[in-house]
């Protein structure tokens, strides 16, 4: 990125993780992180279950507290935060888990209205306006009448991502949100997340161990083994890494989708 004079612009830190330390009963889960998400960048954490990707999701989002090290985000040290000063943090944060969260007995519409009318003093008038808008933004204005139970996982994820973004956050936190759907639904959602991207502005940190979905949506990609970023870069530096545990990486995610891909035993 540069202005008109070709110098480089350097861009805000949105979070910055710095030499990052946890453990749980003497097992070491951060061993030293340290990352940094651009202002308005999309940022993809790739590695295997257990590697220590979650653990650092809540130490950003303040639930966890480290043994060493420091993460910022916006500039605010979060373990120097109290409890109302996390909680106005929180509110800046849109915020997708594997499970969608939603609230089964509430209707789509109600649960998208929810942090609106938990959160806000908009009048009703006003929060159907922005509740029917972000449901058209994410295709599910058809369904606004309809309960979570009624609706596939695809759609479960789009309102998920409604309500997690009805506030209009300045950053999305998704942890691993294409798990367990199938590849038109995994799809679905990545474009979501990139429609996130241009209707919000927002800065994104993705978790996800599917290589193909954060190939098109990250402007830069982390891997983190053992506890700590081996490697970071653009996607085009992942795919020509000679990096030892980035080879690994990839090959054993061809090798699963490979072996997911194979016709039954018998067929041709």
């Amino acid at each position: 990125m540069s202005d008109t004079s070709g110098e480089p612009v350097l861009r805000k830190l949105t979070i910055e993780v710095r030499d990052l330390h946890k453990s749980f009963g003497g097992q070491e889960a951060l061993r030293g992180v340290d990352l940094v998400v651009p202002e308005g960048a999309t940022v993809v954490l790739l590695g295997i279950s257990g590697s220590g990707k979650s653990v650092l999701m809540k130490h950003i989002m303040g639930l966890l507290r480290s043994d060493r090290g420091t993460v910022l985000v916006e500039g605010q040290d979060v373990a120097q935060m109290d409890e109302s000063a996390l909680n106005q943090m929180r509110r800046n944060l849109g915020i997708l888990f594997q499970a969608n969260a939603l609230f089964d007995s509430l209707t789509v519409f109600d649960n998208v209205a929810f942090p609106l009318r938990e959160r806000t003093d908009l009048p009703e008038e006003q929060i159907h306006e922005t509740v029917n808008k972000t449901l058209g933004m994410v295709g599910l204005s058809h369904a606004a009448q309809r309960f979570p139970g009624e609706l596939s996982g695809g759609m479960q994820k789009r309102v998920g991502f409604a309500r997690a973004t009805i506030l209009r956050p300045r950053i999305l936190l998704y942890d691993d949100p294409t798990a367990g759907l199938d590849p038109l639904t995994t799809a679905a959602v990545n474009d979501i997340i990139m429609t996130a991207k241009k209707e919000l502005g927002a800065t994104s940190l993705v978790i996800t161990p599917d290589v193909a979905s954060a190939f098109g949506m990250a402007d830069t990609l982390a891997l983190m083994h053992e506890g700590r970023i081996v490697a970071s870069g653009p996607p085009d530096s992942f795919r020509e890494s000679h990096h030892p545990e980035v080879k690994a990486f990839l090959r054993n995610w061809l090798a699963r989708r490979s072996k997911n891909r194979a016709p039954p035993e018998g067929t041709k």
